[in-house]
């Protein structure tokens, strides 16, 4: 086992920041850490990483210990942060060499991970010069510069344009190919769809559910969402008759209402003609597959961006 949690709790005076945490992270495997802000994912991370040290329980790192064997942990672990500051007037390569000396790490692993990261042309260029995406992509590669066998991601696309964000998760998937296993913290649930097979949904501390997508969706939020709004009387019991209907939410104060159904594709049509017969006006409709958002919402009564 790579990652070793049992029953871990840390408090900050008043704050119960994580209360009684466990988790086992296998070898080559990537999750990813959901919650709002407080949920207690950071402070969770910086206790795997060895920046905080449990109030109680144990954490155990390729069956070693951060008391015992920090020098080893510390070649193991790469790190990959929202915001990573460098020195402006280094170059791109010169921060890489500058990182490998740590490690006493030979010249050919800088030009591997030029590649990698998919910096070769920005090779003699400051960083005070870079992109906010290139910055990342810089702070990745001193990240994976010792070929740690862990790479701990803390929002590190945050900020980024979609295209920047697209480049870095190329460059994620590179590594899990090659057998990194992957943490990653986000508020991008698409992100943690797309490079994660296990999500975790923390909350106040807890881990309040953990699966696949697939197993959490199955779980807590079976069916496809109708989401509208309607100028006059929506026919609600005629709705929920309608083939395919799990459930219909109406507000007529807010004249905005919302089906939960099987299938879009069967029961979209069905809905727009009740609609058409019933002599009322859609003001606006969304139909979509439910999202990571729509899980937590059901789960804890709040938003993930909250």
């Amino acid at each position: 086992m790579t990652i070793e949690i049992r029953n871990v709790c840390k408090s900050f005076k008043d704050v119960n920041a994580v209360q009684n945490v466990s988790l086992l992270v296998e070898s080559g495997e990537s999750i990813a850490l959901l919650g709002p802000n407080g949920a207690g994912k950071t402070t969770l991370v910086e206790m795997i990483e060895g920046v905080q040290f449990p109030d109680s329980g144990e954490i155990r790192i390729l069956d070693r210990s951060w008391e015992k064997d920090e020098n080893y942990l510390r070649k193991q672990i790469g790190l990959a942060l929202q915001e990573t500051r460098f020195q402006e007037r280094l170059t791109v390569e010169e921060t890489l060499d500058l990182f490998a000396s740590f490690y006493s790490l030979e010249k050919k692993r800088i030009k591997e991970v030029l590649e990698i990261i998919q910096l070769e042309s920005k090779r003699t260029t400051w960083v005070l010069n870079l992109s906010g995406g290139q910055r990342q992509r810089l702070a990745m590669g001193v990240a994976i510069l010792p070929l740690p066998q862990i790479l701990i991601l803390d929002e590190p696309t945050t900020g980024l344009d979609p295209n920047a964000r697209r480049d870095l998760w190329k460059i994620l998937e590179s590594l899990k190919a090659k057998g990194a296993t992957l943490i990653l913290t986000t508020h991008y649930m698409e992100e943690a769809q797309y490079l994660c097979e296990r999500i975790l949904m923390m909350d106040q501390g807890k881990i309040l559910a953990e699966g696949s997508f697939s197993d959490l969706l199955n779980k807590f939020g079976e069916g496809d969402l109708i989401d509208f709004e309607i100028d006059g009387v929506f026919p609600t019991e005629k709705a929920k008759n309608l083939s395919g209907v799990l459930s219909c939410r109406w507000d007529k104060n807010k004249g905005e209402g919302r089906l939960t159904v099987k299938n879009i594709s069967e029961t979209l049509p069905l809905f727009l003609k009740l609609v058409e017969n019933s002599s009322i006006y859609i003001t606006s409709l969304e139909s979509r597959k439910r999202t990571l958002d729509d899980l937590f919402l059901a789960m804890s009564g709040r938003h993930l961006d909250d």
